[in-house]
């Protein structure tokens, strides 16, 4: 197994050129190939990280996106936020999450309180 640091995008292209035939093998966990795989991915997972960062989304745009994700309805999000007229001024930017719809639509919804707690573009 030779593992090196993920320095260049040479480095990157080549990891995930390897990792990709891995995939392809299937190998068994615990197995050589699968280790070699499961270091690869560490080492990917950092690189990308460092490199091409995913910033959060947009906390209404979260929103909308687990609404159609579960086929839910502004009506719906009335227990996590508030009566009809509110769930339509929050969906329409008109105003801000609370820190309590912030910890119920985390709980319920399953979005992340970071997400929801940043500003709104």
């Amino acid at each position: 197994m030779d593992i090196r640091p993920i320095r260049t995008k040479a480095d990157y292209k080549a990891a995930l050129k390897l990792v990709s035939a891995l995939v392809d093998a299937d190998p068994k966990r615990g197995s050589p190939e699968g280790d070699h795989l499961e270091v690869l991915g560490t080492l990917l997972e950092a690189y990308e990280a460092k490199h091409y960062p995913i910033e959060l989304p947009d906390p209404i745009e979260a929103i909308k996106f687990r609404m159609g994700q579960q086929g839910m309805s502004p009506k719906d999000l009335q227990p996590m936020i508030g009566g009809l007229n509110r769930v339509y001024e929050v969906l329409n930017r008109k105003r801000p999450l609370s820190l309590a719809m912030v910890r119920r639509l985390n709980s319920s919804l399953g979005i992340s309180a970071e997400c929801l707690i940043r500003e709104v573009v």
